[in-house]
Parts: C-alpha cells; sequence; structure tokens
C-alpha cells in the first residue's frame, strides 16, 4: 500500500516530471500532473488525491494560491506549496490559505518526503479535531440543559441553544461577559444570593450538582434549577496548568416540580378513592350483620395502635389499615340467617363461619395491594400453637399482620354483643389475650394492647385507624 496519493501541480514540465519521478521512487502514488489552476481545479474531482503539491507561481489567470483557495472553497485537502518566491507579499497570501508545509526550489529527497508526510498526519489530526469538535458541539446544542463555559476569569466562552432560551440573551451578548452578569444564583428556601457557589458546587477535582436552586436571568425572571460546576483544568507545564475555567449545567426544574406536584396531587386523589373503595367493600359484608356493624373498623383501629407501638412505618401501618378493615369481608359468602343466629351454631354452621378467611382471600388476592392485605385476611384466626384455622399455621410462619390483627380481634369479638351471647366485657377479653401470650398470640402485640388498654384506649374515636390528623382532614374533605 503507497503512503499516499499526490496530484502535482507545477508549470515546469521537467520539474513535474522530476518531481514525478522522485513521489514514486518514495514510495508514493501519483494521480496526475497539472501545469495549470483550472486544470488541477479539474483533476481533484476525478482523480480524488489525499494531498497537492502546489507551485505557487503558475500561468494562466490563476496562480498556486488562488487555486489553493478555490479548493478550500470546493473540497477540504491539504496542500504543500512548491515555491521559489520568498518576497513577503506572496507569503502572506500563501498563509491565508492554510497550507500544510512548504518547499522551497530546490529540495532533496528527504525534504519531500518529510513534508508529505508531515502534511498528511498533521490533516489527518486536524479532521479528527474538527470532527469531534463538530459532534461536541452538536452534541451540547442538543441538550436540554443549559451549558454555561467560562474561562479562569469567569468570563463566557461558549453557551449553548438552551442556555440561550433558558437565559434570554444572545450568543453574541454573553460571549466575553462575566457569568455573574448574565444570572444570579438564589436559595430556593431563602431566596437569598449563594455565596461561594464554585466552591459549593465543586469539591476539588470533583463535579457536584446543587439542588433547590432558583436562577434569576437578567430579565428578573426566577427560575427553579438544579446546577452543577465542573473544574477545566490544562495540565501543568511550565508552570501554566491548573484551572483554566469552569463548565455550568443548569437543569430546569420547573416542569419536573409541576409533574411533581401533579402526580403528589393525583396520588393523594387516589389514595382517597382506593381508602372510600375499601370501606365500602367492608360495609357491604357488615350490612348482612348488623350485631357487628362496625367491627372491622374497631378491629383495624387497634390492630393499628398495636402496629404503631411495634414501630412500624407509615406505610405498613396503612397495610394494616387495610388488612383489619377487610378482614371479615368473606363473610359476604355466610347466609345472613346464620350471622344473626341467636342460638349456638351447628358444626356445619360453623364451618361454613370458618371458611370466611378463605373466601375473602379469594376476593382480594387478584387485588395488586401493596401490603400484604389478603395474605393477613386468610391467617388472622391462625394460631401460634397451630390450634387456628384454616391451615393450622404456627409461629412465624403467620405474618406479622395476621398476628397482629388475631390479638385485636379477640378483643375486639369479645368486648362487643354477638346475637348468641352478650358481650363478655373488656377484662375477661383481655384475660383471654394474657393466658395465650406467646401461646396462641404474639407476645409484642398482647403486651402492646394490653398497655394500650390500661392507658385508656377507645374503640369509638372517630376518623380513620392509622391516618394522621392532616391526612384524615384531606380525607375528610375530599
Amino acid at each position: 500500500m503507497g503512503k499516499g496519493r499526490i496530484l502535482v501541480v507545477e508549470d515546469e514540465a521537467i520539474v513535474a516530471l522530476d518531481i514525478q519521478a522522485r513521489l514514486m521512487r518514495l514510495g508514493f502514488e501519483v494521480t496526475g500532473h497539472a501545469s495549470t489552476g483550472a486544470e488541477a481545479l479539474r483533476m481533484v474531482e476525478t482523480t480524488r488525491p489525499d494531498l497537492v503539491l502546489m507551485d505557487v507561481l503558475l500561468g494562466g489567470p490563476l496562480d498556486g494560491i488562488d487555486t489553493a483557495r478555490e479548493l478550500m472553497l470546493r473540497r477540504r485537502l491539504p496542500v504543500v506549496y512548491l515555491t521559489a518566491a520568498s518576497d513577503e507579499a506572496t507569503l502572506d497570501r500563501a498563509k491565508e490559505t492554510g497550507p500544510l508545509g512548504y518547499l522551497a526550489k530546490p529540495f532533496e529527497d528527504h525534504e519531500l518526503s518529510v513534508a508529505i508526510e508531515m502534511a498528511l498526519v498533521k490533516f489527518e489530526a486536524e479532521t479528527r479535531l474538527k470532527q469531534s469538535e463538530r459532534l461536541l458541539s452538536t452534541t451540547l446544542g442538543s441538550l436540554a440543559e443549559a451549558v454555561v463555559s467560562t474561562d479562569r476569569d469567569g468570563r463566557v466562552t461558549y453557551l449553548n441553544a438552551s442556555a440561550v432560551e433558558l437565559l434570554g440573551v444572545s450568543v453574541a451578548r454573553a460571549l466575553g461577559r462575566d457569568w455573574n452578569e448574565l444570572f444570579s444564583i438564589l436559595d430556593e428556601a431563602t431566596r437569598e444570593p449563594v455565596e461561594g457557589l464554585e466552591e459549593l458546587c465543586v469539591p476539588p477535582g470533583a463535579a457536584q450538582q446543587c439542588e433547590d436552586m432558583l436562577l434569576r436571568t437578567p430579565s428578573g425572571k426566577e427560575v427553579p434549577v438544579a446546577l452543577s460546576v465542573s473544574p477545566l483544568e490544562a495540565p501543568s507545564r511550565g508552570g501554566q496548568g491548573g484551572m483554566q475555567g469552569r463548565v455550568l449545567v443548569v437543569r430546569n426544574m420547573a416542569r419536573r416540580k409541576r409533574a411533581e406536584a401533579d402526580l403528589l396531587s393525583s396520588m393523594a386523589a387516589l389514595r382517597t378513592t382506593f381508602r372510600q373503595t375499601v370501606r365500602a367493600l367492608a360495609s357491604m359484608a357488615e350490612k348482612r350483620d348488623p350485631y357487628t356493624a362496625g367491627h372491622q373498623h374497631r378491629v383495624a383501629r387497634l390492630a393499628c395502635a398495636i402496629g404503631r407501638g411495634m414501630g412500624l412505618s407509615d406505610d405498613a401501618l396503612e397495610g394494616l389499615e387495610m388488612a383489619g378493615t377487610l378482614h371479615d369481608v368473606g363473610k359476604v359468602y355466610v347466609p345472613a340467617e346464620i350471622l344473626s343466629k341467636p342460638a349456638r351454631l351447628s358444626h356445619l354452621e360453623m364451618g361454613i363461619i370458618k371458611s370466611h378467611p378463605e373466601v375473602g382471600f379469594e376476593i382480594l388476592h387478584e387485588v395488586n395491594f401493596p401490603w400484604p392485605v389478603a395474605r393477613a385476611v386468610l391467617e388472622h384466626h391462625e394460631r401460634l400453637d397451630g390450634s387456628g384455622y384454616p391451615a393450622g399455621l404456627t409461629g412465624q410462619n403467620i405474618c406479622l399482620e395476621a398476628r397482629i390483627l388475631a390479638v385485636a380481634d379477640v378483643v375486639e369479638a369479645m368486648s362487643s354483643h354477638r346475637p348468641y351471647r352478650a358481650a363478655l366485657g373488656l377484662p375477661q377479653a383481655l384475660d383471654e389475650i394474657r393466658s395465650g401470650r406467646d401461646r396462641l398470640y404474639d407476645a409484642q402485640a398482647v403486651d402492646l394492647c394490653l398497655e394500650l388498654m390500661q392507658n385508656g384506649f377507645t374503640f369509638e374515636e372517630p376518623g380513620l385507624a392509622c391516618a394522621d390528623p392532616a391526612g384524615q382532614a384531606a380525607e375528610e374533605n375530599a
């Protein structure tokens, strides 16, 4: 493979032949020889050389410099001038065309080879650099974030289209100005100017994003933004290294903040609708059993109080409330005459009653709750020693929510009136969970329940079981 394809432009035929012979001897491929500028322009289009050896002095209307200038307009090609002329005016004209080398006639073979090879290497490097610059410019220009670069004194050296739009200033107006004149950064909470922004957002050798900021534009407009500042450091050379400037990347957060606010509003509305749907479903079950109306809500209230004492998160408490509110929803399967029967239930009737956890599970397991609601409903009659139903689970195999509900359910049920018996009273209910502590019922849940009752807990407080006052008010107003 040759070292490169060369077009020779020389109006002296003997000199041209000599140069062509030398080039071939040095391993280059000669694409042709042109003696005038017009001929050279035609041959460039047909032969596609890698480099043009151009004599400065050519006959005809176009000399070598004019021809090189025309080449620059038509296509980008490296040019090495061949010249015997050394007057200052000619050299100044030649410099304007950006040649990649000069060869003064006469020249040696090694001078010819070195000049061409250096020109080709330099041209390739410049081509790659220009491509990288175009890619970088295109990339920065297409970013949604505003990008502003400065020199070491804080004067703006570049800003992309997003920065122009955000700041409301033209490129011409911005370049060369101190960035502090174009915009100021305020703390969003205090609305005070942020002092020492560079040090705040730029730890040594790194970039850090500062959020919850306000950008104030030259027109006085304030925009919520997130800001990062990255140092531009040049390699140290002869003591000239260090900070050369900064790149500021500013992300407009207005749309995101509006979206977050809309999302929070939608979630609040959805949560309200969700709670209302759950209460409606619970009410449907209780309508068939007027003797236990409110039972599920009261169990949910006590269960939440126990769960809060256990240190459950607000999210987990909400799931516990849902499970408590729905724990008897499976009773919609039980005939109303059994639910309201004033006499002792038969073995068959008791079997139907005991199916309600499984029926509740079947109703709820297709609902995509973010909590184990269906499982808690299924297991709330299980007991630690395996004597419960429907699966006879033991110990930690019973989920925590179900273990809490078991305590709350027993205490509320024994404290309340039933068709087949009068209320047994709270003291007897507490004796039941106390005697079954760590055998039938979760020990921590029992201890917390006893403590709650000792401190005056009541089932009949109005409102939601687990909601805080602010959340309760919001839902009641919905």
